[in-house]
């Protein structure tokens, strides 16, 4: 058994066919910041949400689908694409569920018999304990039997950052094969504002994804607060994210937060959403 020291892994509407081209350099600020989803007017306001984060550096993007308004706190860097990191896992477990790599949340992968840093990881899971602990061991096998022809074709399609994988097997930062991807910290990257426009798309019937998979996807991302449904993602370059919606009534409200603390002051997915859903009951519920 080998052990795994010295990492942090990744644990814990719609962009247009431009957002999808190479793009050479990381955290290049998109071209399109705000595609029409609807006949309305689109509103954007830039907000002051500074109390919640307080001393970390971030950002966040919340669309309002009933008034098709974006408000924007540091609008610049919700332009700005980083690496996806965990939240990648809503879109690869919506294209696993479409090509029949796993059939149901509890379809169930093998454990190796590694070492890893999450206790969580150390048996076979079921992909929903596979998603709400972020294993990334999981998402590794299945994102492989998805294969890279039908990844590449279903993140252009609905418009996914740069749609970069050329670095299937990631950039080797993590110590091992089975926890290094294109989604982490390597090639694939994507900006908060698309990030929200992906999801955005998908819960709206914008998608090629059909219902039953989608009211899969949905159900493992509900998370402790209620009405609130999500994904966590933390860099090993010390960024966490926290993306996906807020639902009350019939309306939705999408969000997209990205933190990247750059005193050395570890972060991680758990503070983006400790922010995301403060902003959310303190401004929209």
């Amino acid at each position: 058994m080998k052990r795994m020291i010295g990492f942090l892994l990744s644990a814990v509407l719609v962009a247009s066919c431009a957002g999808c081209q190479k793009i050479e350099q990381s955290s290049v600020k998109t071209s399109n910041s705000v595609q029409k989803i609807n006949e309305n007017t689109i509103k954007e306001n830039n907000v002051d949400y500074s109390q919640e984060f307080g001393e970390i550096k971030g950002c966040c993007v919340f669309y309002d689908v009933s008034m098709n308004s974006y408000n924007f706190y540091n609008k610049a860097d919700c332009e700005t694409r980083y690496s996806p990191n965990s939240i990648f896992k809503i879109i690869s477990t919506l294209e696993g569920l479409e090509c029949g790599a796993v059939t149901s949340e509890t379809s169930t992968m093998d454990y190796n018999g590694n070492t890893y840093p999450f206790e969580s990881w150390n048996t076979n899971l079921n992909l929903k304990e596979a998603f709400q602990n972020s294993c990334v061991w999981y998402y590794r096998q299945l994102i492989d039997k998805i294969g890279e022809e039908k990844m590449k074709k279903g993140l252009e399609e609905i418009g996914y950052g740069n749609c970069d994988i050329s670095e299937w097997n990631g950039s080797g930062l993590a110590p091992t094969e089975d926890t290094n991807g294109f989604w982490l910290g390597s090639s694939l990257e994507i900006s908060p504002l698309e990030a929200v426009n992906v999801t955005s798309k998908i819960f709206e019937g914008k998608s090629k994804y059909s219902n039953k998979n989608i009211d899969i996807l949905k159900n493992i991302m509900e998370s402790d607060v209620k009405g609130i449904y999500g994904k966590t993602g933390t860099g090993i370059d010390n960024s966490a994210w926290y993306a996906g919606f807020y639902e009350k009534e019939n309306n939705k409200i999408y969000f997209a937060l990205h933190l990247q603390n750059e005193d050395g002051t570890k972060i991680a997915g758990a503070d983006a959403k400790k922010i995301a859903v403060s902003i959310i009951q303190k401004y929209y519920m």
